[in-house]
């Protein structure tokens, strides 16, 4: 059996600590909803898994583009919201209303940890929309919402047609990427459903395909 005690300390213990309340922080962040949610909207997606398919969004853009470091990308993209971990969210209504200090947010919750100074630097970088990977991941955070304002569509809530409008006349001309662009018309014309429904399953090549007819 190995003894754990008895291994030598691969880093300053200090630093470990404050890692271990970081990542303790970031498993609740699952926990944190999003305020659009109380739109008529229970089943919206919460913090955590917003972020996790921005960068997702974010490196097929990348690709799609033939630029950007994608490591940074991944980065960004799961900081960019974090300081809501305790700043809270706010929809389109609550920010006219509140002010929120995410600076100091992130500057709290990554101080004296190993990613510290990287993560920080990071999150100021991807605030100033200047480098190509803040541009792409802010394009894939708006997109994000437009894939799920059309998986809504698909589970019939009106929330889609409401603020489409809207997002198409105020949203779509500040993204950066004509990629973005792209797919964001796209979006609308897609079937949540089709990633199933056209790929292999027990209809097209599993136990159910029709055999020696």
């Amino acid at each position: 059996m190995v003894n754990l005690a008895a291994e030598p300390p691969l880093c300053d213990h200090a630093f470990m600590k404050r890692d271990i309340e970081l990542l303790y922080e970031i498993g609740n962040f699952r926990h944190m909803r999003r305020m659009w949610e109380r739109f008529l909207s229970p089943d919206f997606q919460n913090n955590t898994e917003h972020s996790f398919r921005v960068a997702w969004i974010a490196l097929v853009l990348s690709a799609q583009e033939k630029t950007g470091d994608h490591e940074k990308i991944l980065k960004m993209a799961l900081v960019h919201d974090l300081p809501e971990s305790r700043c809270g969210d706010v929809d389109y209504i609550a920010r006219q209303y509140t002010v929120r200090d995410e600076r100091a947010a992130v500057a709290d919750m990554f101080g004296a940890t190993s990613l510290g100074e990287e993560i920080v630097a990071l999150f100021h970088e991807y605030e100033k929309r200047e480098c190509i990977e803040a541009k792409i991941v802010k394009d894939a955070d708006n997109l994000d919402v437009q894939f799920e304002l059309r998986e809504q569509k698909a589970r019939g809530h009106e929330i889609h047609g409401i603020w489409k409008e809207g997002r198409d006349k105020m949203v779509f001309p500040k993204l950066f990427t004509e990629s973005a662009r792209q797919m964001w018309r796209e979006i609308d014309d897609s079937n949540p459903f089709d990633w199933h429904l056209l790929g292999r399953n027990r209809f097209s090549g599993g136990d159910w395909q029709a055999k020696n007819l």
